[in-house]
């Protein structure tokens, strides 16, 4: 089995159909056919169900396609940073954020790290779920996110919990004092992000779906920004992040909740069991620091 076996494999299960993954992959149909039957006859798995209108996965075909693109992220990761390294002779250290976790100290860490010129820091946003998967093909180092994920090849440390913010169009009735979680309750939610769980909003809802209280979702979006632009258009209300305060955006005031103290954790994503590089040793010296600044009031 050769890598571009996996590469034809990739493209015919994202397509499931023969025609559009040639086109996809500049080779003609009846080789690739061919490449897919001998990879099935290697393997002695049956990868797809051939039907009238094209291609469906195995159970089999659907667990090959994952590990096929955790072995094709990991080829090219080491490609990437094998070419970064000969090209600046540095030590490429990736992370991996949720976007809300950038509102707070983790914009000061990067910027120390930056300043060793040892180091090549790459970023990439990434949900906590597709973190665990970029920590485990090489494509990232470490990760921080929102979400606790079970995985025997990760290990997860909440660094704090961060108080929640109601952000409320600066118009509404519940501006102006601390409401109950009962009364948001009655207000649409402006949810983030869409997609396939778990990530923030499951928390968010969580939390109220605990204290047995329902909340109507009126709309899920993909990102922070969009939501509390919807908030400012008066569409409803949204949880956020502590730090979003900071944005000031125009039409939308931030509340606490009135009768419950709202949290929720960032959390830090390794490898387990890896043997912390020099990078890392100073990754999580910074993070100590900057931790203990956040737990104490300290801020930078």
């Amino acid at each position: 089995m050769e890598l571009r076996h996996l590469r034809y494999f990739i493209a015919v299960a994202e397509e499931l159909n023969l025609t559009r993954a040639a086109e996809r992959l500049f080779i003609a149909q009846p080789p690739l056919t061919r490449q897919i039957k001998q990879l099935e006859e290697e393997l002695g798995v049956k990868l797809f169900i051939r039907k009238a209108r094209g291609l469906e996965l195995t159970q089999g075909g659907l667990y090959f396609l994952q590990q096929a693109r955790t072995i094709m992220d990991r080829v090219d990761a080491s490609i990437e940073g094998t070419r970064q390294i000969a090209q600046l002779r540095k030590t490429v250290f990736a992370i991996g954020f949720v976007p809300s976790v950038f509102y707070g100290q983790l914009p000061l860490m990067v910027r120390r790290l930056r300043r060793n010129k040892n180091l090549e820091i790459v970023l990439h946003e990434l949900k906590t779920r597709e973190q665990i998967e970029a920590l485990k093909s090489g494509k990232i180092d470490i990760g921080f996110g929102r979400v606790h994920i079970e995985d025997p090849d990760v290990e997860q440390e909440v660094l704090f919990n961060e108080p929640l913010l109601i952000a409320l169009p600066a118009s509404h009735p519940l501006v102006g004092r601390s409401p109950t979680m009962a009364e948001l309750a009655e207000v649409p939610m402006v949810a983030f992000p869409a997609g396939p769980g778990p990530n923030f909003v499951d928390v968010a809802l969580g939390l109220f779906h605990r204290r047995g209280l329902k909340l109507q979702v009126i709309q899920q979006v993909n990102d922070l920004q969009t939501a509390l632009s919807l908030v400012a258009s008066e569409m409803g209300f949204t949880l956020v992040p502590e730090q979003v305060h900071k944005l000031q955006r125009d039409g939308v005031a931030f509340v606490s909740v009135g009768d419950e103290k709202l949290t929720i954790p960032v959390i830090a994503s390794r490898r387990r069991g890896e043997n912390p590089n020099a990078a890392m040793r100073l990754v999580n010296t910074i993070l100590a620091e900057l931790v203990e600044n956040r737990l104490t009031g300290r801020y930078p």
